[in-house]
């Protein structure tokens, strides 16, 4: 078993959440595009996040996700790890079932292989979409995390494979982890639906 993680997480949080955060520009992205349906532990609905995939600076990533996605494997995954002034992850498809034990969270993927990293160009600021990985860089699968604020720590070391186009609010308004046991949630909220427009 490995922790998915991300650099430096608490040390780097306390930093991002001085920073100013505008929310993302809400544009008509080329797509894929994911659409999220987001609902409370309850299963009460929170409303919807869309990402714009990039599949121009990751695609590999992106047709893992648009995969995942497509065949049902992210409906029911929880928001595992949410650090407020940082970042939003989910995507633990073996570990993260909405109902189920998650206190195994953020420690599995997908049954597919791990993935090359696709570093590129794109720097992460709010609303960036980037892929969980253990320290191997080659090491993402199926576990990925939406920034809630400038994370340029993270520029070069994590692939970027999307932004939030729509549903900045509802993103804010998922449930925030404990800081002190590094953002993990109790009762988290999670992925009711995800599916993929073009």
């Amino acid at each position: 078993m490995r922790k998915l993680v991300i650099l430096s997480a608490l040390a780097l949080a306390a930093t991002a959440a001085q920073a100013q955060v505008a929310a993302p520009k809400a544009t008509d992205g080329p797509g894929p595009n994911m659409v999220i349906e987001v609902a409370d532990a309850a299963g009460q609905p929170k409303g919807k996040i869309v990402l714009d995939l990039l599949a121009d600076k990751a695609p590999a990533h992106v047709e893992r996700l648009t995969q995942l996605a497509k065949s049902g494997a992210y409906d029911g995954v929880v928001f595992h790890r949410v650090i407020d002034g940082f970042m939003a992850q989910t995507g633990d498809v073996r570990n993260g079932k909405h109902g189920g034990d998650t206190s195994q969270a953020g420690m599995g993927g997908s049954d597919l292989p791990d993935l090359k990293a696709e570093f590129s160009d794109v720097t992460f600021g709010p609303g960036t979409v980037g892929m969980a990985r253990s320290q191997n860089p080659d090491s993402a699968n199926s576990q990925f995390f939406i920034d809630l604020a400038p994370a340029t720590f993270l520029d070069g070391q994590y692939t970027v494979v999307g932004q939030l186009i729509e549903g900045w609010d509802v993103l804010n308004a998922i449930k925030k982890g404990d800081q002190a046991a590094n953002g993990a949630v109790d009762k988290p909220d999670y992925m009711a639906k995800v599916t993929i427009t073009q």
